[in-house]
């Protein structure tokens, strides 16, 4: 099993920054990509961003490209979102997901519990 653990959410003004940070721990499992995924009142869940192992390949939500810059760190399994010049429209519980190899078992997900962030206007 692989647990997630996020950080760094919060109460933002328009414009202002804020850093996600993602830890994935466990035994026995091998990373192949981690994302921060957003979900606000009344809407779908939606991918904001995603990363690679080893960061070779990056995808964003056009509505975030930008402002937002994913990053990994694979030596700790851990992922960050730097979210710049944010918006009162990115108000949101923000959610990591690893996408990961577990010791003979095969591919699977796992999911943070979350982490809200407000950004007023």
């Amino acid at each position: 099993q692989v647990q997630l653990v996020e950080s760094g959410g919060g109460l933002v003004q328009a414009g202002g920054s804020l850093r996600l940070s993602c830890a994935a721990s466990g035994s026995g499992f091998s990373i192949l990509a981690m994302g921060w995924y957003r979900q606000a009142p009344g809407k779908q869940r939606e991918l904001v961003a995603v990363i690679s192992r080893g960061g070779g390949t990056t995808n964003y939500a056009d509505s975030v490209k930008g402002r937002f810059t994913i990053s990994g760190d694979n030596a700790k399994n851990m992922v960050h979102l730097q979210m710049n010049s944010l918006k009162p429209e990115d108000t949101a519980v923000y959610a990591c997901k690893a996408h990961y190899l577990y010791s003979g078992l095969g591919a699977s997900d796992a999911w943070g519990q979350g982490t809200l962030v407000t950004v007023s206007s």
